[in-house]
């Protein structure tokens, strides 16, 4: 089936649930049509994606985590990258527009944070507008998304939110615990451990139908039947992100309060700064690092001092055993024990393991066998 057959598929379905009366009755074939075409448009995209051409952002990760600065054109992002890093960013001389994907390093409290200042994110940047396959493609790979607006043009959160949600890429939301394990007979059984109010069995049934044949579905928690289509779709990327007001120095107080309260009401985590004038820079700061949830460990070799200048950056719920093969390769292969002191010990100095799982500020003490 060529390209236009299924793009004409795409266009029946679509027009199939919008004058399709949703009710009790419908529910199961609306579920089964939109499963469907959440599969179509997938191999859409997949054959768009196999055929495209470009130079894309040639980006290599560094430092402890990366962070993706995106919003439209012209909001203030080189101004804002090179303030908190070491990035010059290139810009046009009469848009003020960035022409490629700038990196830069910001240092705090001993982590080395890249931030990417991507192009300007624009409307149909999914459809591949303004080289928004390239961007997005970028977005995918960072740790942490920080949409940039204008505090006069907050409607461009909900336009690049939706380009991103077009993408595959699913926003402050974890990936939903389900088990799908596919069997050669038997069909299609389910079985689910907490109370479902979104789905029922029936309906589970009638969306996986799309993907599996036969398969051993267990639901782990109460999920909606979108979130259902994305688990078989698996090309889904689970990010944390927060929304920066920029240029808040051009508002008055009031105005700025208002639309601040309003896209928290929406469920974002919202700072306001100018990064013209650097302020808020040091609380936002203090959020991209949260947000990343690092933890900072203190090294204490054998015999010395710990050293408090250079932690070992890791992230929350980490363990001794990340630790190890953060420090060395051969650590773990040759661990005998770690000692830590601090907020994970029960005691001055507690003798662990592999599993201890560290937090902020622990001391940590590894003997490993010469």
């Amino acid at each position: 089936m060529d390209t236009s057959d299924v793009e004409k598929q795409i266009k029946n379905i679509e027009d199939e649930i919008f004058n399709t009366q949703k009710n009790k009755a419908t529910e199961h074939h609306i579920g089964k049509l939109k499963a469907k075409l959440a599969r179509l448009k997938a191999e859409i995209e997949k054959r768009k994606s196999t055929g495209a051409k470009g130079k894309g952002f040639a980006i290599k990760k560094s430092g402890d985590a990366t962070v993706g600065l995106i919003g439209f054109p012209s909001i203030g992002k080189s101004t804002l990258i090179n303030r908190l890093t070491d990035a010059k960013s290139r810009v046009g001389s009469y848009d003020f527009t960035t022409l490629d994907a700038i990196p830069g390093m910001m240092s705090y409290k001993g982590a080395n944070i890249q931030i990417l200042d991507l192009p300007g994110l624009i409307t149909g940047a999914s459809n591949g507008k303004g080289r928004g396959r390239e961007i997005l493609s970028a977005v995918r790979n960072v740790d942490l998304i920080i949409f940039m607006i204008d505090a006069q043009n907050i409607n461009q959160l909900d336009l690049m939110a939706q380009e991103l949600h077009f993408a595959g890429i699913r926003v402050n939301q974890k990936k939903p615990d389900i088990v799908v394990k596919k069997t050669g007979h038997g069909g299609i059984n389910v079985s689910f451990t907490v109370k479902l109010t979104h789905l029922d069995e029936t309906l589970v049934k009638s969306i996986s139908s799309e993907y599996v044949t036969n398969a051993e579905i267990i639901l782990r928690e109460d999920i909606t039947e979108d979130q259902l289509i994305d688990v078989f779709l698996q090309n889904r990327i689970y990010l944390p992100a927060f929304v920066v007001i920029n240029k808040k120095d051009l508002i008055n107080k009031k105005d700025l309060y208002l639309t601040t309260n309003n896209i928290k009401q929406k469920g974002w985590d919202v700072i306001a700064i100018s990064a013209r004038n650097r302020a808020g820079l040091k609380n936002l700061k203090e959020k991209i690092f949260s947000k990343l949830k690092f933890i900072r460990i203190y090294m204490k070799p054998v015999g010395k001092k710990a050293d408090f200048d250079e932690p070992l950056i890791l992230k929350e719920n980490n363990t001794v055993e990340i630790a190890c093969k953060k420090l060395h390769r051969n650590f773990k292969e040759k661990f005998r024990y770690a000692s830590v002191s601090g907020p994970s010990a029960k005691h001055d100095i507690q003798k662990v393991g592999l599993d201890h799982v560290l937090k902020d500020k622990d001391i940590l003490t590894i003997v490993v066998t010469k």
